[in-house]
């Protein structure tokens, strides 16, 4: 334990000083908290994080033992992966299918913005990683936590925590790591491309047999997938029945909530200075750093072939929408089109974009961890 390591302070037996270790795993618990409360990056998600990082580095508290609040947390919240899947019910509460269901080229789109994940994967691999573990790397690139949380539970457990930490600080960070990429891969020609808003009806009928149709079918293709898919497809199906208004808003508000403060306090709570800093660590935060750049590459990519083939009808910004971060990176690619053409309204694109990428990186997960099975 890190506490064994503290320093008792002479003449003050009931004061320990933490050890350098924890002294900088308390810095970094600050930094995110800064990042959260004067920046407003995804302060939901870095705000419990960095708090419980900062818990868990104070000497001698037992917070995070197997009895403690945050060990308590972990043990039944994030390696049972009942919070990723609760998370996933509210997402899919939250998540109108209708811009994808009404444009289906999008779904390219959002396949195009996995290719990162297996890159990664053989990148990790070359460093020396297990297939499991490199898979779980990997997986990080869709900057989709609850996906990354519940393949890093079943593949690399003992990455368990620098994988959760690197998915979810990511997603946070969203607005800062994509726009340099969008800007270096695109024109601002390309940026200011306008595209016309005239999807076909999509009837609400059609809504509510696509998360029934889509359940079976990844069931039945990639069944890995079929826990993720299927919580977030009952939370849209709640969604589109329009019976169960009161489930629904409950998912996607008070659950969501509440999942998401106790997941970031357990995932603050596994930054521990002994477990936390160590090489392997600092690999699997820069390996994920790189998938995601490479999945947000490989969307921009995807859309500018896309605009190529279209006539340049086609926005490209919305190809970095592809990695899932719902609705983070939807938004962003939105909000990049308007900053070089205040008149440019790519918001429903996008969002075609951002939700065939959160399918695209469940049924990426689901297809990895088949892989696996069948190569370990």
């Amino acid at each position: 334990m890190p506490e064994a390591e503290a320093g008792v302070i002479a003449g003050f037996p009931g004061l320990t000083l933490p050890t350098p270790g924890q002294w900088l795993m308390l810095a970094v618990g600050l930094t995110l908290l800064a990042l959260a409360i004067l920046k407003n990056y995804e302060p939901s998600l870095l705000l419990p994080i960095g708090f419980g990082c900062v818990l868990a580095n104070l000497p001698l508290t037992g917070i995070t033992d197997p009895e403690g609040i945050l060990g308590t947390l972990y043990a039944s919240g994030v390696l049972t992966e009942l919070f990723p899947l609760l998370i996933f019910i509210g997402i899919g509460a939250m998540i109108d299918f209708t811009p994808l269901l009404a444009m289906p080229s999008m779904a390219l789109l959002g396949a195009a913005g996995q290719f990162g994940i297996f890159l990664t994967l053989l990148l990790a691999a070359a460093l020396g990683f297990s297939l499991e573990e490199s898979a779980a790397i990997g997986v990080i690139g869709a900057i989709d936590g609850p996906t990354s949380i519940f393949v890093a539970s079943r593949l690399a457990p003992e990455l368990l925590s620098p994988i959760a930490v690197a998915a979810y600080s990511y997603m946070a960070l969203v607005p800062v790591i994509q726009p340099p990429l969008m800007r270096l891969l695109t024109t601002r020609s390309e940026r200011r491309i306008q595209m016309t808003y005239a999807p076909r009806p999509v009837s609400r009928l059609a809504r509510i047999l696509f998360p029934l149709l889509a359940t079976i079918v990844a069931g039945l293709l990639v069944p890995s997938s079929l826990p993720l898919i299927g919580m977030l497809m009952l939370g849209n199906l709640m969604r589109e029945s329009g019976v169960v208004d009161r489930l629904a808003k409950s998912a996607q508000n008070e659950m969501l909530n509440i999942v998401t403060l106790f997941l970031g306090l357990a995932i603050g709570g596994s930054m521990r200075a002994d477990a936390f800093l160590q090489r392997q660590t600092l690999l699997v935060l820069a390996l994920g750093l790189l998938a995601f750049a490479f999945d947000t590459v490989a969307g921009l990519l995807g859309g500018k072939l896309l605009c190529a083939l279209s006539g340049r009808r086609l926005n490209p910004l919305i190809g970095a929408a592809g990695i899932s971060a719902f609705p983070m990176a939807g938004r962003l690619a939105a909000q990049m089109a308007q900053d070089e053409d205040y008149q440019n309204f790519l918001l429903m694109h996008a969002m075609g974009a951002n939700t065939a990428g959160q399918l695209g990186s469940v049924l990426a997960a689901g297809l990895l961890m088949g892989l696996v099975a069948i190569l370990a």
